[in-house]
């Protein structure tokens, strides 16, 4: 790594924020207020995803502004380290199946029963992947 790589956007700090089981995702409302949430992960390639509801805040402001802050977190959102920037997408039905399939297996009996719950109470059109990558 070079002088001019900072520390986050090397594989390591990408494969750490993966591997926790939540992620404090700060996305940032039009006045620049921040607003962070903690939210399951899982690792697409070369990038982090997450998985949400289509009318959540998140996505809404997503839409508005796509740069973002993440970092590992608990599930009450207190931070166990550094927030890092990031690049937020939303994705495809497509792609969002796939973060479907992918919460099923790392958060296994817990993972499939919030994808079935909310594929019954919304649909699939109820809910979206989102691909963050580190910047």
């Amino acid at each position: 790594m070079n002088d001019m790589t900072s520390e986050h956007t090397h594989p390591a700090a990408l494969q750490r924020l993966a591997s926790g089981k939540y992620l404090l995702v700060t996305t940032f409302r039009r006045d620049g207020r921040e607003v962070a949430t903690p939210v399951w992960v899982v690792r697409d390639g070369d990038a982090l995803g997450i998985w949400t509801a289509t009318g959540s805040g998140k996505v809404k402001r997503i839409r508005n502004r796509a740069d973002v802050l993440v970092g590992e977190c608990d599930i009450r959102g207190n931070l166990s380290g550094e927030q890092v920037p990031g690049q937020a997408e939303l994705l495809d039905a497509t792609q969002t199946q796939r973060y479907r399939d992918l919460v099923r297996r790392k958060y296994s009996l817990t993972g499939r029963l919030t994808v079935l719950g909310s594929r019954l109470r919304h649909g699939n059109d109820g809910s979206i992947g989102i691909r963050i990558t580190l910047t």
